[in-house]
């Protein structure tokens, strides 16, 4: 959403678009899952008295929409894209079939997720890692906003957070670091898949991390083999 409140800044939706064509070039093979909290937060929700469930549901929506969006802006940009969501809209989407997206992974296409896990009470990053376990991907990158990896606190209201550039799984669930549910860390642990938490709005960060330079803050199964 950019500067504004709510909603889609076009600005930024491009930019998003902009970072994934540059990794793309590279010939990796790429999956998306997005987030809605642009759009709606289950959490926010549940503020407003809604039931929980509901409120997730509404929020897994919203990362549809968002999923949707990006397509459409990556097709402008001539990449062939699929969104698989995992509530089934076939008016407008796949429903998440694994093999499927694979296949479209083969094929060069980019993969965007929406929709969660389908299920209620389970975060996007959740989301995410179930997904990069389904799809044997290499690496999880997770991109925040404005904050250039993890942290002993959190640095924009903490000037004295530490900034932790290699952790063990078991070191970022024990420090209780809120960067990703424990659910998810623990799919990347027992999948052995590295997790790359990265500014988002730094640009050509996506690239720098698959030509191997060291951006942001990485955790792996132990600090000093994932740092080596």
């Amino acid at each position: 959403m950019g500067s504004q409140s709510f909603g889609i800044d076009p600005d930024v939706i491009g930019g998003i678009a902009d970072e994934i064509r540059q990794a793309y070039s590279l010939g990796v093979q790429i999956a998306v899952v997005v987030g809605g909290g642009n759009i709606f937060r289950g959490v926010q929700g549940s503020k407003w008295g809604m039931d929980k469930a509901a409120a997730d549901y509404v929020g897994m929506l919203a990362t549809i929409m968002n999923a949707l969006i990006l397509q459409e802006v990556l097709n402008h940009k001539g990449i062939e894209t699929r969104v698989q969501t995992a509530i089934a809209m076939p008016e407008i989407a796949e429903p998440f079939i694994r093999l499927r997206a694979i296949r479209h992974l083969q094929k060069g296409r980019v993969v965007i997720f929406g929709g969660g896990t389908g299920n209620p009470h389970v975060t996007t990053d959740t989301a995410a890692a179930l997904r990069a376990a389904e799809m044997k991907a290499d690496v999880l990158l997770m991109a925040k906003n404005k904050v250039d990896g993890i942290y002993s606190d959190d640095p924009r209201t903490n000037k004295a957070a530490k900034k932790l550039d290699y952790l063990s799984f078991n070191e970022l669930i024990k420090l209780d670091l809120n960067v990703m549910d424990t659910a998810g860390v623990s799919l990347c642990e027992n999948n052995n898949i590295p997790i790359v938490v990265f500014d988002f709005a730094q640009s050509g960060s996506i690239e720098r991390i698959i030509k191997g330079d060291k951006v942001g803050s990485i955790v792996g199964q132990t600090p000093s083999v994932v740092g080596g």
